[in-house]
């Protein structure tokens, strides 16, 4: 029987796996130690994160403090992503892609409308998942900060202004975090379907928890 290259150099034992379809929302609390794997399954897949601390939710991801602590707007491998309180959230300790976004933000009905027309608010967007995604948990839309878009090309033009552009993954390439704190991870599987994030075609993803 061949191996799972999925789970391939894990530090542990599974103790989640789940497939997330394409535009869906997902919620999982990670513990401290464990390692979140997250698989793109097809490639050129976008996926829209947020991280809360599970003992106070007050406590969340901010990408300000993660961009300024680091010195650079990129993520990549050793980056440690930082809370609201300067404090380690996650680490990434391995990618198969050169680096990821957190400046590029979340897709919503009203940027949509705003960047692509009128016809398009009535489409599901990144803000709506975590809305969903959140609200089972109590937490409303004051509670969704800039997020990270891992696998997403937003590159800094020379006149420092932002592109989305064709992604720099591939089908099976991952990103690896170490939880720092019990965390509560909220992803957005991202539906955009008006520019070249997804490929214009969103797909699904494997999200793998280790112990």
């Amino acid at each position: 029987m061949n191996a799972d290259p999925h789970l391939a150099n894990l530090p542990g034992a599974v103790v989640h796996d789940e497939i997330v379809p394409a535009r869906a929302p997902w919620l999982y609390h990670v513990p401290a130690g464990r390692t979140l794997r997250i698989v793109d399954l097809e490639g050129n897949q976008a996926v829209d994160f947020l991280l809360y601390a599970a003992e106070d939710d007050t406590e969340r991801y901010s990408a300000q403090d993660t961009v300024a602590a680091q010195g650079n707007l990129f993520l990549r491998t050793g980056t440690v992503l930082r809370s609201n309180e300067g404090r380690p959230m996650m680490t990434i300790t391995d990618t198969s892609v050169a680096y990821h976004d957190t400046i590029g933000g979340a897709c919503s009905c009203e940027s949509n409308t705003l960047r692509y027309g009128h016809h398009t608010k009535a489409q599901h967007a990144c803000v709506e998942n975590f809305l969903e995604a959140n609200l089972t948990e109590g937490r409303g839309k004051r509670d969704i900060v800039s997020n990270i878009n891992f696998f997403m090309n937003v590159p800094v033009e020379e006149d420092g202004s932002l592109g989305i552009v064709d992604g720099i993954s591939a089908p099976g390439l991952t990103v690896d975090l170490r939880a720092e704190m019990d965390v509560i991870v909220v992803v957005s599987n991202c539906p955009q379907i008006n520019n070249p994030c997804n490929g214009f075609n969103p797909t699904p993803v494997r999200m793998i928890v280790a112990a």
